[in-house]
């Protein structure tokens, strides 16, 4: 087994044991309880979790998907999260190796994690994320290669400001709120963390599949253009397609410009 396989594989394995934590993040924090006390436990027997019983997507697999104690079926949200961080983690890995960059973003999209699966469930961006999450992003740009304290800085007025005319131009017209102010603060994290550049990638793209996944459920579900989507799942989209794609899409994108003009 080369050196490069090994730090791929720890890196997957470090990727869903972190998962296994976001879960708790995912699961408390909408109800204001602590992530560390008590430790992991059956909601419906109180039985507390063992280690071997906590072993990201292995221990689910084990007991088919219940629980020890009473039986009770453990949601799949659970091996999903810990798959989809441990992926996101190998990918990033990949993308950047073993830098302070691939740190960064690390922290980043496990956060965004945590935010999708909330949002999806409770329709909120916990303050909790997204505030501490601007600090760090703006602290981080000191350190990070082709990156500045300013480029931030203004990554978190444009993501928070762009929004925040977003949402006031909409309420001015409409008379109601169509955005929320967890929204805001969760673009003007990922300005910070992305620098001020990534802005308006991450608008276009989340609107985009906004749009067109919001279009197919109203059709699917028969339900009116009043259907409560949240957005926030769909900026996190449009964040981790930045990371990976962004710069090769925009570049894409001037290319097919110039080629249509000339």
């Amino acid at each position: 087994m080369t050196y490069d396989l090994v730090l791929s594989l720890f890196a997957l394995i470090t990727g869903m044991v972190v998962g296994s934590f976001l879960n708790v993040c995912i699961c408390r924090m909408p109800k204001g309880e602590s992530v560390v006390f008590p430790p992991s436990h059956c909601p419906q027997c109180d039985y507390r979790i063992r280690w071997h019983d906590n072993i990201p997507l292995v221990s689910y697999l084990l007991l088919r998907g219940k629980c020890r104690g009473c039986g009770m079926h453990i949601s799949m949200q659970y091996p999903l999260v810990e798959l989809l961080n441990g992926l996101l983690t190998l990918a990033l890995f990949l993308r950047f190796g073993p830098t302070f960059l691939f740190l960064a973003l690390f922290l980043f999209c496990s956060a965004l994690v945590v935010i999708t699966f909330i949002d999806l469930e409770y329709q909120i961006i916990p303050d909790e994320i997204s505030l501490p999450g601007i600090v760090v992003g703006f602290i981080f740009s000191f350190f990070l290669p082709g990156h500045s304290w300013l480029n931030s800085l203004l990554g978190i007025l444009l993501g928070g400001g762009s929004l925040l005319l977003v949402a006031y131009g909409y309420q001015l017209l409409t008379g109601k709120e169509g955005m929320g102010g967890g929204d805001i603060k969760l673009l003007a994290m990922m300005g910070a963390f992305l620098g001020w550049k990534s802005i308006l990638f991450i608008i276009f793209a989340s609107s985009l599949a906004g749009s067109v996944i919001g279009l197919t459920m109203m059709v699917v579900q028969k339900k009116d253009s009043k259907l409560a989507i949240p957005f926030g799942p769909y900026l996190a989209f449009g964040a981790v397609l930045y990371i990976f794609f962004g710069r090769q899409i925009i570049h894409w994108y001037l290319t097919m410009g110039s080629f249509f003009k000339g």
